[in-house]
């Protein structure tokens, strides 16, 4: 209950300081968010269902997995996965930073791990290819995420946004963007803030026609992805 009302509390202080904001693109990208993510769920059926099989005969754990991550006007949402971490991530991540204390200042900054210890072998692979962020197309259909958009956070990495956050919060996460078609965990984390905030200031469909082509060779070229 505790956990419940913090929850709602951080998402009205998010909301109080970005303001009511509609969302980029208004009515037109949101039906072409539900057009093309039901038909990619459509034609993707099989896919998704090898993909949860090879995830659930893995380890015999949870296929999909959840994470609060921050949507427009600062609503917390669960942002869908295939599974690609060990059930017990969070104890063996402590671990390894009590042995590895060189890594806490790399997950501090990009929030993200290079050679990260939780994740499992078909979980390498699904990152590797992007296969474990197909589930969010149920997220687009739900409303809690575009197509085209900044990549969710958490609200931890949305305070280092500082001024851009506001343009942050006036947009649909997506499930590819500027930051997925430029070299993902290449990049700094400056950089990818540079991204959101020059999307969303500059949106346009055009815009997102030209990402969503782009993002095709970006997942095969497997660049930043880890």
């Amino acid at each position: 209950m505790k956990s419940a009302v913090r929850l709602a509390n951080s998402t009205y202080r998010l909301r109080s300081a970005s303001g009511n904001h509609p969302p980029i693109g208004g009515v037109f990208k949101r039906g072409f968010d539900i057009i093309g993510a039901s038909a990619g769920i459509l034609l993707l059926s099989p896919l998704l269902l090898m993909l949860a099989m090879l995830v659930k005969f893995s380890d015999g754990g949870r296929v999909l997995y959840g994470h609060r991550r921050i949507g427009r006007n600062g609503q917390v949402f669960q942002c869908l996965k295939f599974r690609t971490m060990v059930e017990n991530g969070d104890e063996v991540l402590s671990a390894y930073f009590a042995k590895n204390p060189q890594s806490r200042e790399e997950w501090l900054a990009t929030r993200k791990l290079q050679n990260d210890p939780r994740v499992t072998r078909i979980g390498a692979v699904l990152r590797k290819l992007s296969l474990d962020e197909l589930p969010q197309l149920f997220n687009i259909l739900r409303g809690d995420m575009s197509i085209v958009g900044p990549r969710p956070v958490v609200k931890d990495e949305l305070e280092l946004y500082g001024a851009a956050a506001d343009c942050y919060l006036k947009s649909r996460p997506g499930l590819t963007g500027l930051w997925q078609i430029s070299g993902r965990n290449d990049v700094s984390y400056c950089t990818r803030v540079a991204f959101d905030r020059h999307y969303v200031e500059n949106w346009s469909f055009l815009f997102d026609l030209k990402i969503i082509v782009k993002t095709v060779p970006a997942v095969f070229s497997s660049r930043g992805s880890y």
